[in-house]
């Protein structure tokens, strides 16, 4: 069974409530009517009637919950919620409402937060900022997490390299140049990932320009101390670095460059020293090798939150409110 099918029998299988905040969005219903038909998610949209009625039509999404947040009643209570939880920040009730009533991503986040519903889905036409700044000022991080972090998952065709053409790749989303211990925090929270979407063992490659000392560079010191402190942390997982990409992923390469690693060769978590290669990777193997990129989604914060690339398309938004769900099984 494919990776997502294999995810999207395990949302079936306890079914959670994922928002969808962005009703202006043809997109966000195709996947939502998809979603709907293959009972993978109870789906919630928040929008006003007309938005709804504009771009749905022609779709069923007729067992879609619709919230138009200048009607509902529980608007209010969320309007309170929002003052108690920003308060320190000189939140006030008009504010509040504001924020509510036009920022669909707050409300959607105040659902989480309220427990009426489980994850949130958003950034096919909005930034990552405006997507993950709600979820960090409402959900909050997760208890014990160093940093949030954004990754993707990338089902690559008739590949036999990683978990039978399954990857993570970390960090593609978020942190433009993270330090040696952000980089170690984001492979340990990208192989727990790895754990709970795939469920097989992570090996996981801190990648560079350079295998086990080639080259010299500063650069090159920081992957090597990030996966010291990463292998430190998380002793139960193989990590292991500096490793080029071939030497990580090839077996033959890895024998060659690394012969003594446990992960070279057969990595299946790929860690990148910064967001430039992070973004540029996952896209290329996107396009060039016609690969599924799921994502990007967020590890770190205490309710799924899971962003999108804005140039996804339906179908990338239905895996995503699988593996929302999924993610959302593993939170309860």
């Amino acid at each position: 069974m494919a990776f997502i099918d294999e995810i999207k029998a395990k949302a079936r299988a306890d079914k959670k409530r994922i928002v969808l905040p962005e009703s202006m969005d043809r997109r966000i219903f195709e996947a939502a009517a998809v979603a709907l038909e293959e009972d993978i998610a109870e789906v919630i949209i928040i929008g006003n009637d007309e938005e709804v009625k504009k771009n749905s039509e022609g779709l069923d999404v007729s067992k879609a919950i619709i919230i138009d947040p200048a009607k509902s009643e529980k608007t209010k209570e969320y309007i309170d919620m929002l003052v108690e939880l920003r308060k320190s920040k000189g939140m006030t009730p008009e504010e509040a409402e504001k924020l509510l009533l036009n920022e669909y991503m707050y409300y959607a986040c105040m659902m989480v937060k309220a427990g009426d519903a489980d994850g949130v889905v958003s950034g096919a036409c909005h930034s990552t900022a405006n997507t993950l700044k709600p979820a960090l000022q409402i959900v909050k991080t997760k208890p014990g997490t160093k940093i949030v972090s954004a990754f993707f998952v990338m089902v690559v065709p008739n590949c036999e390299y990683g978990e039978n053409g399954i990857f993570i790749f970390g960090d593609s989303g978020l942190n433009q140049n993270p330090t040696s211990e952000e980089l170690a925090a984001i492979a340990v929270s990208s192989a727990e990932s790895f754990k709970a979407l795939v469920g097989k063992e992570p090996k996981v490659a801190m990648l560079s320009h350079s295998s086990m000392g080639s080259a010299k560079h500063a650069d090159v010191d920081k992957v090597v101390e990030a996966a010291r402190i990463a292998k430190e942390t998380a002793p139960h997982f193989m990590i292991d670095g500096e490793l080029q990409a071939d030497a990580a992923m090839v077996p033959a390469i890895g024998a060659s460059k690394a012969p003594n690693s446990q992960v070279a060769g057969q990595a299946n978590v790929l860690i990148f020293p910064d967001l430039d290669a992070g973004n540029i990777g996952y896209k290329l193997v996107e396009r060039l090798a016609k690969a599924n990129a799921y994502g990007p989604l967020t590890q770190g914060i205490a309710k799924p939150v899971n962003d999108l690339s804005r140039g996804c398309s339906s179908d990338d938004i239905v895996g995503v409110i699988a593996i929302t769900a999924v993610q959302a099984q593993q939170m309860a």
